[in-house]
């Protein structure tokens, strides 16, 4: 692809890059400053990339005859050319509203309708031009742009495939860089003839980067552009859509615009990988709503297995109902309980291999009622608890093991309810202080039973700072992380090593439909341990989908953190919310994080979601990956 990728500003726009969205002022300020800068205030709210205007200089533009004696044109001319006219800004109000855009921090276009325009333009530093349909069978102005040595997006409305071809080839002879935009010019398109399906035949001839230059009323239509290809869309945008204008009745408005970005977005991260795995609620749901096969009655060994011997029920923690008719007939090799699970081994299946062993500093996630059978046969040098709140409510004895390292990790949620130290709900601050501080108290009892413990009990906690509509701003966030300092404070930390963890972007919690706004951007998470003087539990997973989200490198990512990092859980992660998927199915780059993430020398355990199912397969699998890579 000759443009596969092409820079405008400090933006990568092509595959596997975001959205490049213009917010497409216009002439819409009807020739007010003011009006002007209110436009350049919404594409900044809306979250636009870029915000543009249209420049004219009428005197080169249109002909004497045309343009200062309008009786002898039809009556759209007339029209349209008196609006224009009273919606011109002069060249020291582009030179204002450019200089207005860099302090917003938005990008400043304009699209030039002739020569004299673009020179005023290049005084502007403008990093692209956008040339309008009209000009796309322009090659003088085509070939002025061209000699400006700067990226070009071109409109295909009102025009021919032929009319295309041509201008494509004018193009690469003169070696430009180009994005063209498929378009209707009609104002408004109607929805029938706004043939999206036009994006891919242009990607495919032509081989460049492809957008949508919408006119249309509404947002779908936008929508539906980019999951067909579209890398630059752009949409004309007014404050109003009744004021006096050509353009104004086919712009959004305010919220119009706003929804177009926040669903594009939405959009691009249903679109990120074409992997089908299930997620951390549908693994929840999977278990609790979910069926497995077990005993109708009691089973003795050796009696044949009929149908009618055979349930389905929930939950899903034993042998999937797809393999009913591999059961049927197969002679028990063992009693089964009424209601007993029927495992792969009952189908006569060789017994998962759980041997595993390392010279490294290795573990396990273990829950109360299964830690015994999860450390059977295996010598790890230490276990991590994952305790549920309904867990905490119960005497806890165990046994003693002198060779074993204790290791905690705090509840997420009380009951239903989401911990969070970040919450400008102060009783949620409370709540939280109250049930970590019962949990750590929990902690220090059952440290006896583990004699490898050190001093001070490692203990991984989630801080919080969720919400639940969108991100929070960076004020907001700085707000936030002060609550967290507060409230950690107030726990009581009496043999206790806090070990916060990176989180990310998009939690699992109660659906998944959360934002995490803390402790998921690596100099931010740094730059609090390091203020209030906490150590880090490194997932790898969570690190994963926040660098895929924020386009970070996760290697970086990592080394960012590397000083602080006393305790590190390993899955992979696929897209931004694929968390706690088996190592080796998803994102994370292992061949080159693993022998970093080994020079901590540090403890580490498989955080594989529903890993302990069939006494710990899922983790005994990752470990057993992981030795490929040194573990």
């Amino acid at each position: 692809m000759k443009n596969k990728t092409i820079k405008i500003g400090n933006r990568l726009i092509g595959d596997g890059h975001p959205a490049f969205i213009i917010a497409e002022a216009g002439i819409n300020h009807n020739g007010r400053i003011e009006l002007a800068k209110k436009l350049i205030d919404l594409a900044v709210e809306a979250k636009a990339d870029a915000v543009k205007f249209q420049m004219r200089d009428f005197k080169t533009l249109y002909t004497d005859k045309a343009f200062n004696n309008t009786k002898h044109e039809d009556i759209a001319s007339q029209y349209i050319l008196s609006l224009i006219r009273e919606a011109t800004l002069s060249d020291e109000n582009f030179k204002m509203l450019a200089r207005y855009a860099k302090e917003k921090g938005i990008m400043f276009l304009c699209t030039p309708w002739d020569i004299a325009s673009v020179d005023i333009l290049e005084k502007l530093d403008v990093p692209a031009y956008k040339l309008a349909s009209a000009d796309l069978v322009n090659f003088e102005l085509i070939e002025y742009v061209a000699s400006k040595k700067k990226p070009m997006i071109l409109s295909t409305g009102m025009s021919s495939l032929e009319e295309i071809e041509a201008t494509v080839s004018h193009l690469n002879k003169l070696g430009a860089e180009y994005i063209l935009l498929h378009c209707n010019s009609a104002y408004p398109a109607a929805a029938k003839d706004a043939n999206l399906k036009f994006i891919e035949v242009l990607k495919a001839k032509f081989d460049c980067v492809v957008g949508y230059s919408g006119h249309e009323l509404g947002l779908a239509i936008s929508m539906a552009a980019v999951p067909l290809g579209a890398k630059v869309i752009e949409r004309h945008i007014t404050l109003d859509r009744t004021m006096t204008g050509p353009d104004h009745a086919i712009s959004l408005e305010p919220a119009g615009i706003i929804r177009l970005v926040r669903d594009i977005r939405r959009i691009e991260e249903a679109l990120q990988s074409d992997k089908k795995f299930m997620t951390m609620g549908e693994f929840i749901n999977r278990k609790i709503l979910g069926k497995s096969l077990v005993a109708a009655k009691a089973v003795k060994a050796g009696e044949t297995l009929t149908r009618e011997m055979i349930a389905a029920k929930s939950p899903a923690k034993g042998l999937s109902p797809q393999k009913l008719y591999e059961l049927v007939g197969q002679k028990a090799r063992r009693d089964i309980a009424k209601d007993g699970y029927f495992t792969e081994e009952d189908l006569g299946k060789k017994k998962h291999d759980r041997a595993f062993s390392s010279k490294r500093k290795w573990g396990l996630i273990v829950r109360p009622h299964d830690f015994e059978n999860m450390i059977s046969g295996l010598k790890p040098s230490f276990v991590e608890f994952h305790f549920s709140s309904h867990d905490l409510g119960h005497p806890m004895v165990f046994k003693n093991h002198p060779e074993l390292e204790l290791v905690a990790h705090a509840p997420e949620l009380w009951d239903d309810k989401l911990l969070d130290f970040c919450s400008d709900d102060k009783e949620t601050v409370r709540a939280s202080i109250k049930h970590i501080n019962d949990f750590l108290k929990k902690v220090r009892e059952i440290r006896k039973y583990f004699g490898k413990t050190p001093p001070k009990v490692k203990v991984a906690l989630h801080t919080g700072g969720m919400s639940y509509n969108q991100f929070a701003t960076k004020k907001e966030r700085a707000k936030m992380y002060t609550r967290l300092g507060h409230g950690l404070k107030k726990l009581d930390q009496t043999g206790i090593e806090l070990l916060l963890e990176n989180l990310p972007p998009f939690p699992w919690y109660k659906g998944g439909a959360w934002f995490s706004n803390t402790f998921t951007d690596a100099e931010e998470i740094y730059l609090f341990a390091k203020k209030y003087g906490y150590s880090l539990c490194y997932d790898t997973s969570h690190a994963q989908l926040y660098c895929t989200f924020a386009k970070k490198d996760p290697l970086a990512f990592f080394k960012t953190l590397k000083p602080l990092v006393k305790h590190i859980h390993l899955s992979d992660g696929i897209g931004t919310d694929g968390e706690g998927i088996q190592v080796g199915d998803g994102d994370v780059p292992w061949k080159i994080l693993m022998p970093e993430i080994l020079r901590t020398n540090v403890t580490m355990a498989p955080e594989i979601w529903m890993g302990h199912h069939y006494n710990g397969e899922g983790f005994i699998t990752a470990l057993k990956r992981l030795k490929k890579y040194g573990l």
